[in-house]
């Protein structure tokens, strides 16, 4: 059973303001209002990071850290405030413990290079049956490469993290590092982060979390939940892509080697030998995602200003409300029964394809996902080929859930 979580009593958000800052929300589709129900996948982007961008490249553009004019020292001051906005969001000890990745698919690499290195002869790395193909395929990659054993932690049939099979594996004693999902992007289960950092570090192992969801719904304390990795994406969190976090113990950043290499991520260079810069430098090679920084910027003062007490307090109703009314329609099914669960919901209809369902909703302007997630181990779990999936945000509205409901009827008739 996942830990108990509380959450701050918060006052109801101004949703209708709130949407009001996101100018795509404003269209059409087909001749429909826009039901954008596929935020799990990528958020829509607020008035604010769109600003933010746009005058970086209109007023001080330059590359960052390099330059000794007016223009490259304002910019590197915006990229390096985003940097020290993210150790913020995450209560991390300090802004020199954020790496800026590409994605959280890259953060996870990075750390399946270098972390590597640090690992004992015969160590292996858990993940669960939940995780996302960014949790898996470089661990997979790993394996194939240096030979690190990959475990595999089992789930439960309600879709949460079978504990006791965690802990078996821990209990063998070569387990070097645990990277779970802190939220599956299929069932919405959210890990117990705290207790699985504590057992992992009770049997000597490191911990990683995937993030990408979690960070984007509830607040993330990196220090009280005990991480050694947390990762996560800024495009789902209402930033640009082409932006990811890293954020590492500095004793881990310290004792990696780098993951990629050239410039910025160097101390000195002859033709014989480098030195590396000091982090989180070291593992920013090249030019960075300079804008995108700024962007992830902005999103987060967006969020901060509303409050994740608020947003978690606004999704876990709209998540009830999508529970209560999709289990009233015959022949559809809810997959996954966690008991802590986040704002993303798999479905399946009797008699109809995932691909069909999602294009049908197309046509009546409902935005959702269909397929495996990019979980297709997961899937094969349970025992399903693929499934549609709702995802709420910040500005998604019962009415809008409604409006799912209502159109998956008139799908369920089509297909009898």
């Amino acid at each position: 059973m996942n830990d108990t979580i509380t959450l701050t009593r918060a006052p109801a958000l101004d949703v209708s303001a709130i949407r009001a800052e996101f100018p795509i929300l404003a269209q059409t589709v087909r001749g429909k209002k826009l039901v954008f129900l596929d935020s799990a996948a990528s958020a829509q982007k607020p008035r604010a990071v769109i600003d933010a961008m746009k005058s970086a490249m209109e007023t001080q553009y330059a590359n960052v850290h390099r330059g000794l004019h007016w223009m490259s020292e304002r910019t590197t001051d915006a990229y390096e405030a985003a940097r020290a906005k993210v150790a913020n969001l995450l209560n991390a000890p300090s802004p020199e413990q954020i790496v800026f990745t590409k994605n959280t698919t890259e953060a996870i690499n990075l750390v399946a290079h270098a972390f590597s290195a640090l690992l004992k002869p015969g160590q292996a790395v858990l993940i669960s049956e939940m995780e996302h193909h960014a949790n898996l395929i470089p661990w997979q990659m790993l394996r194939d490469r240096a030979g690190v054993p990959l475990r595999i932690a089992k789930i439960t049939d309600a879709g949460e993290l079978d504990m006791n099979s965690l802990e078996s594996h821990l209990q063998s004693g070569d387990i070097g590092l645990v990277a779970i999902t802190h939220m599956s992007n299929v069932l919405g289960t959210y890990t117990p982060a705290e207790r699985i950092a504590r057992l992992a570090h009770e049997h000597g192992a490191r911990v990683l979390f995937d993030g990408s969801q979690a960070a984007v719904h509830r607040a993330v304390d990196v220090q009280a939940i005990g991480a050694d990795f947390y990762v996560f994406t800024g495009h789902k969190l209402y930033g640009p892509t082409g932006i990811g976090v890293l954020y590492a113990k500095r004793d881990l950043l310290e004792a990696m080697p780098p993951f990629l290499g050239g410039g910025e991520m160097i101390g000195t260079v002859t033709y014989e030998r480098a030195t590396w810069a000091e982090i989180p430098h070291k593992f920013e090679a090249g030019t960075p995602p300079i804008l995108e920084a700024i962007g992830l910027g902005a999103a987060i003062d967006f969020v901060q200003s509303i409050g994740f007490d608020a947003i978690a307090a606004h999704e876990a109703a709209l998540t009830d409300h999508a529970i209560a009314t999709l289990s009233t329609i015959p022949g559809l099914t809810i997959i996954g029964r966690a008991q802590d669960r986040g704002g993303v919901i798999s479905f399946t209809m009797q008699n109809a394809h995932p691909h069909d369902i999602a294009t049908l909703l197309d046509r009546a302007g409902i935005a959702v996902r269909a397929g495996h997630h990019c979980a297709e181990p997961l899937m094969r779990r349970l025992n399903l080929s693929g499934t549609a999936r709702a995802s709420f945000a910040i500005y998604s509205t019962h009415e809008e859930i409604d409006a799912l409901a209502t159109t998956l009827e008139r799908i369920r008739s089509l297909f009898g």
